[in-house]
C-alpha cells in the first residue's frame, strides 16, 4: 500500500476486476485471484500473526494494540508487502476496499460499545485532584507543543507540506482518550488499582476536552472554502439537534426497555435489534450533516445506560466478535500504512521532538499535582505514563486528519510510529515497576490471634451470589457479636464488570437511593432483615464492588485495609445451591488465590455444604451448633483456634479441638519456637473454656497420613462446621501421603481433603490463613526445654476422642 490508499476513491477503479464465481482449484481456478477468498485469507493471516505476537509480547507487558500494529507493520510495504510476488498473491488492491469496509464497520460498533461502557456520572463525581490532572494533561502539552512548533516554523526552512501540517501535528500530539487509558489499564490488570482509578477519572476530563477541541478543528477545516456562509452554523445546529434527540428521546426509550427487561433472564431480541438500527441511523445522520460516520454511534453509545440489563446484553452479544476479529483487522490495516520510504530524517527529527516533548509534558503535568498530594514518586510517574500513552482512537483521529488534508502522509507515518514506540516501551515499564499489592503490605498485626475478646473485631465477608448470604450470616452469627465482645461486619458483593468500562465500589448507606444497585438488592434486604431481628447486636455495612475478575482482589484488599479488618471470609468457588459455568468457577477461584496472596490481614475460605436449617438463628436452634477444630500446628492452625475460641463464647455453640500429635515430637528437646507458640495457644484455649460443657479438648496420636485421614473422616460425621489451618509443616510425616494428590492446592493439604468432591457429608469447612510476617518464620531454639508452655502442656487431663 502507498499514500494513495488514504484516498477513499483510489480502489474504486479495481472493483470490476477479479470479481466473479470461484469454481475451485479442481476446475483450474486460483482462489487467490478472486476477492472473496483473498479477503478471507487476509483475515486469517491477521488472526494468526496477531495471536503469535500477543503470545510472545503479552507476558512482557506489551498491550494488544501494539501487537496488532506490529502485525500491520510486518504485513505492510516495509517488510512482507515489499516483495512483489507476495504482494501480487495476497494483497490485491481491490481486496483492501472490502477489508476497509469490514474494518470500519467493526470500528464503528467498537466505538459505540465504548460509549455504552462509559458512565457519564464520573464527569460530575470526579474528585478535585482528578479534575486538576485531567485539565493539566490537556492544556499543558497543547500549549508547550504549540510554542515549540512556532519556534520551528520561524527558525527552520521547511517544505510546504510540513510547514502546513506542523501546527496541526502539535495539536494532535497532545490529545488523549478515555478508551486508550481504559484499554491500557485492562491489559496491565491495573483497572481498579489506586493509579487506575485516578487515571480513569482524569482521562474522562482530558478526553472530553480533547474531543471538543478535535471536533472544532475538524469542523472548521471542513468549512474552509465553502461559499455558503451559513453552512457551518447549519452543521452545528443539526449536531445540536442530534444531541437533543439522543438525550430527550433515545435515552428515555432505552431506559424504558431496561425497565421492561428487569427480572428476565435475557433482554428481548427486539430491543437489541432496535438499538442496532439506531446505530446505523446515527452513523447515516452523522454523514448527512457533514460529520464522520463514527461520530453518531459514539454519541449514541453515551445515551445507552451502562451495566445490566441493556448495556451488559449488548456487550455480551457484540464485544467478543468485534474486539477479537473486526477491531484487530482495523488496527492491522492501519499498521500496513506505515511506509518508511516516505520518511526523511530531518522531518522525523522535527516531528519526533514534538512527540517527545508532548509525552514528557503530560508526565510532568500529571506528576506535579500527585506529588503535591503526597503520592509516592513511583506511583505518580506510572500514573503520568498511563495518561500519556496514545492508542486506537488517536489512530482514528490521525487518519481523519490525513483524509481532510490537515496533515500529510509523512507526518502521519512518523506520529503513528511514535505512538507505537511510546506505548510499546513504557507499558512494560509500568508492569515491572508498579505493583498494586505493595500498598497492602502492612507491619500492623491484623489477626484473630492478636485481637482480644474485649476489643472490636472487624470482619469482611465476600459474596458472589445471593445464595451465599444465608451461610455467611450463619458464620457471622456464630462469631457471637454482643456488647462485651463487639464485632463489626462489612459485607461486599463482588460483581463482574459487564457492560461497564469503569470499576467502582458502592457503599449502600441507609436512606440514599442513589447508591442502590439492582444486582445487590436481595443480599442487602436479607442483611437488613437479619440486622433488624438481632435487636441491635449485629450491624452490617454492605458494599458492592464492580470490577473484572482479573483485578477483583484489589477491591477486597483495599476494603480490608481501609476498614482495618482482621479477617476476610471468602466463599469457595463451588456451591451446592449455585449453578455456575466452569469458566466462572475458575474466575472466582483465581480471585480467592490472589486474595490469599495479597490480603493485609487473615483470610478464611468458607466451603458451605449446609442444606437445612440455614435460616434458623443459632440462638433459637434446639440443637447445639457443633464446631470442630483440627489442630496440627503452625500459625494458621493457631489462627483457626483463635477464631474457634471466640465462637466458643456463644451459648449455643459447642467447640471440640482435636490435636494430632506425632509420637517422635513428644520429646521436649525437639521443640521449636513455633511449637512453643502452639502449646501456649492450646493452653490459653483450655484455660478459657475449662468450665464449659460444650467445649472439649482431645488429643490423638497418629503416626502417618493414614491416621490423619482416619481422624478427618471421623470428624466429618460429627460436626456442622470444621475449622482448619491452611498451611502445615510440609515436611511432617503426617502429611506425606497427602502431598501426592491435591485437587485444590490453594486450600492446603487438610483443607483440600475436606473440600474434595468425593465426601458424602454435609459438614461445612473454614480454611484459615493467618496474616504472614517475616518474624513468623519457624526458628530453632536450643533453650526451650524450660519453657512454661512446654512444662504446662499437659496441665489438664485429656479427654480421649
Amino acid at each position: 500500500m502507498d499514500s494513495n490508499d488514504f484516498n477513499e476513491t483510489s480502489t474504486i477503479c479495481f472493483l470490476t476486476k477479479h470479481y466473479g464465481i470461484n469454481r475451485g482449484v479442481f476446475f483450474g481456478d486460483d482462489p487467490l485471484n478472486f476477492v472473496n477468498p483473498m479477503v478471507l485469507a487476509q483475515i486469517s493471516l491477521c488472526g494468526i500473526f496477531t495471536s503469535l505476537f500477543q503470545f510472545f509480547l503479552a507476558p512482557l507487558g506489551v498491550t494488544n494494540f501494539v501487537s496488532q500494529m506490529l502485525v500491520g507493520f510486518v504485513m505492510g510495504p516495509s517488510i512482507i508487502g515489499s516483495d512483489h510476488s507476495i504482494r501480487e498473491a495476497f494483497f490485491l488492491p481491490e481486496s483492501f476496499y472490502v477489508m476497509d469496509t469490514l474494518a470500519y464497520f467493526g470500528l464503528m460498533l467498537f466505538l459505540f460499545l465504548v460509549g455504552v461502557k462509559m458512565d457519564l456520572n464520573m464527569l460530575w463525581n470526579t474528585g478535585r485532584r482528578a479534575v486538576i490532572i485531567g485539565l493539566a494533561t490537556f492544556l499543558f502539552p497543547l500549549l508547550l507543543c504549540f510554542i515549540i512548533s512556532q519556534c520551528f516554523l520561524h527558525s527552520l526552512a521547511l517544505e510546504q507540506r510540513i510547514h502546513r501540517s506542523l501546527l496541526w501535528v502539535a495539536s494532535l500530539q497532545s490529545m488523549s482518550s478515555f478508551h486508550v487509558t481504559n484499554c491500557l489499564l485492562t491489559d496491565l490488570k491495573l483497572l481498579n488499582s489506586e493509579i487506575g482509578k485516578i487515571a480513569l477519572s482524569s482521562s474522562m476530563i482530558s478526553g472530553t476536552c480533547a474531543w471538543f477541541w478535535i471536533s472544532i478543528i475538524f469542523t472548521g477545516k471542513q468549512s474552509i472554502g465553502e461559499h455558503k456562509k451559513g453552512s457551518l452554523l447549519l452543521m452545528f445546529f443539526f449536531v445540536a439537534i442530534m444531541f437533543i434527540l439522543l438525550g430527550c428521546l433515545v435515552r428515555p426509550l432505552v431506559q424504558r426497555m431496561a425497565r421492561r427487561s428487569e427480572g428476565k433472564k435475557s433482554v428481548g431480541e427486539n430491543h437489541i435489534f432496535a438499538i442496532f438500527i439506531m446505530v446505523m441511523a446515527s452513523a447515516l445522520f452523522g454523514e448527512i450533516v457533514g460529520q464522520h460516520f463514527l461520530f453518531g454511534p459514539m454519541i449514541l453509545g453515551l445515551a445507552i445506560p451502562d451495566g445490566p440489563p441493556i448495556g451488559s446484553a449488548l456487550i455480551a452479544k457484540l464485544d467478543s466478535f468485534i474486539s477479537y476479529v473486526l477491531l484487530p483487522l482495523y488496527v492491522v490495516i492501519s499498521g500496513t500504512k506505515l511506509d518508511f520510504s516516505v520518511i526523511t530524517w530531518r522531518h522525523f527529527g522535527i516531528i519526533e521532538t514534538l512527540a517527545v516533548f508532548s509525552f514528557l509534558s503530560k508526565v510532568v503535568a500529571t506528576m506535579i499535582p500527585c506529588l503535591l498530594s503526597r503520592m509516592p514518586k513511583r506511583d505518580a510517574f506510572c500514573l503520568g505514563v498511563v495518561l500519556s500513552c496514545q492508542g486506537i482512537t488517536d489512530v482514528v483521529i490521525l487518519q481523519r486528519a490525513v483524509y481532510i488534508n490537515l496533515i500529510d502522509h509523512e507526518s502521519y507515518t512518523i506520529m503513528l510510529l511514535s505512538i507505537i514506540i511510546f506505548a510499546g516501551v513504557f507499558s512494560p515499564v509500568i508492569k515491572y515497576i508498579y505493583n498494586p499489592s505493595r500498598m497492602y503490605a502492612t507491619c500492623k498485626r491484623r489477626t484473630m490471634e492478636d485481637t482480644k475478646l474485649t476489643d472490636e473485631l472487624r470482619l469482611l465477608a465476600c459474596l458472589h451470589h445471593q445464595e451465599h448470604t444465608p451461610s455467611i450470616i450463619k458464620l457471622l452469627e456464630a462469631t457471637y457479636p454482643n456488647p462485651h465482645n463487639p464485632v463489626c461486619f462489612y459485607v461486599v458483593h463482588l460483581i463482574d464488570l459487564r457492560g461497564r468500562a469503569t470499576p467502582t465500589i458502592v457503599a449502600h448507606h441507609r436512606g440514599k437511593k442513589e447508591t442502590t444497585l439492582q444486582e445487590s438488592d436481595h443480599i442487602i434486604n436479607a442483611l437488613r432483615l437479619y440486622e433488624k431481628q438481632s435487636h441491635g447486636n449485629i450491624t452490617f455495612y454492605p458494599f458492592s464492588a464492580i470490577s473484572p475478575y482479573a483485578t477483583m482482589h484489589n477491591d477486597v484488599c483495599h476494603l480490608a485495609m481501609d476498614k482495618r479488618a482482621a479477617f476476610v471470609v471468602l466463599p469457595f468457588h463451588k456451591h451446592w445451591a449455585v449453578h455456575t459455568s466452569d469458566v466462572e468457577e475458575n474466575c472466582i477461584r483465581n480471585v480467592n488465590r490472589k486474595i490469599l496472596t495479597t490480603a493485609p490481614c487473615s483470610v478464611g475460605v468458607f466451603i458451605d455444604r449446609s442444606t437445612s436449617s440455614t435460616n434458623t438463628p443459632l440462638s433459637t436452634m434446639t440443637n447445639v451448633y457443633s464446631i470442630g477444630v483440627l489442630f496440627i500446628g503452625g500459625q494458621d492452625d493457631r489462627e483457626a483456634l483463635a477464631y474457634a475460641n471466640r465462637m466458643a463464647i456463644h451459648p449455643n455453640v459447642g467447640v471440640t479441638v482435636v490435636r494430632l500429635i506425632e509420637p517422635k515430637k513428644l520429646d521436649k528437646f525437639n521443640y521449636t519456637q513455633d511449637m512453643v507458640k502452639d502449646a501456649e495457644a492450646i493452653n490459653a484455649f483450655r484455660e478459657a473454656n475449662m468450665n464449659k460443657k460444650l467445649c472439649i479438648y482431645e488429643e490423638e496420636e497418629v503416626k502417618d497420613s493414614v491416621g490423619v485421614v482416619s481422624v478427618i473422616r471421623k470428624m466429618e460425621n460429627c460436626f456442622d462446621l470444621i475449622i482448619v489451618g491452611r498451611h502445615n509443616d510440609s515436611n511432617s510425616a503426617l502429611l506425606g501421603g497427602l502431598r501426592e494428590w491435591s485437587e485444590f492446592p490453594e486450600l492446603g493439604f487438610i483443607g483440600d481433603m475436606l473440600a474434595s468432591s468425593d465426601t458424602s457429608y454435609e459438614v461445612s469447612v473454614l480454611i484459615v490463613q493467618q496474616q504472614a510476617f517475616p518474624e513468623d518464620k519457624i526458628q530453632e531454639s536450643p533453650n526451650l526445654e524450660n519453657s512454661a508452655a512446654v512444662v504446662n502442656m499437659r496441665h489438664f487431663e485429656t479427654t480421649k476422642f
